[in-house]
């Protein structure tokens, strides 16, 4: 795992300041391209950027690239989310694309502090929102962890049948990118339907 590129902007990829020329040419300048050459999207970029991105081993020889986006910017990513995964994938041919909010994790509290932490900020909250970010746009219809005789446990997350043929190709790209992150092992599945 390592970092790509920072950015500030999908028009400003001069500001790229993390491994200078290998960046620009490859991620800042594809998202450039992007903006510039996409008519439809290029207006539903222009007020969009992204925090950071980062390319991920996953099972065999697969990468994954992960962008880390504001998380003030979120709901307005949700709307172009299938055509920018589906053009950047097209860019980076052969490596999956996932779009993630920037969340923040706080400790929790020391005892007699008068201070209480957000539910959203602890780390329970923002695995469970990450996870949900993952698969987007799949819907997250059902969980079961699964408690191993040597103590690990495994979760078994199951996505909407509706998105099947947007992410099944991805399911190992996802338990992949989600075990780097959180550290936790799960598996993606779709439920079984009796016809």
């Amino acid at each position: 795992m390592y970092s790509i590129c920072f950015s500030s902007g999908f028009g400003s990829w001069h500001n790229c300041n993390v491994y200078g020329v290998f960046c620009m040419l490859f991620f800042c300048r594809p998202l450039f391209d992007l903006e510039n050459s996409n008519s439809d999207l290029k207006s539903e970029l222009k007020d969009l950027f992204i925090n950071s991105a980062v390319q991920i081993d996953v099972a065999g020889n697969r990468k994954a690239i992960v962008i880390y986006v504001p998380y003030r910017l979120r709901k307005a990513y949700r709307k172009v989310h299938l055509r920018l995964v589906r053009e950047l994938e097209k860019k980076f041919s052969g490596k999956d694309v996932v779009l993630l909010a920037t969340r923040r994790i706080v400790r929790p509290p020391k005892k007699g502090s008068a201070a209480q932490r957000p539910r959203s900020r602890t780390l329970t909250a923002v695995h469970e929102a990450m996870l949900e970010d993952l698969v987007y746009p799949a819907e997250i219809v059902g969980k079961r962890t699964r408690y191993r005789i040597d103590g690990s446990k495994i979760s078994k997350i199951f996505l909407d049948p509706k998105e099947r043929n947007n992410t099944e190709y991805k399911l190992e790209s996802y338990a992949g990118v989600y075990r780097k992150l959180t550290g936790k092992d799960v598996v993606f599945d779709f439920p079984v339907t009796e016809a």
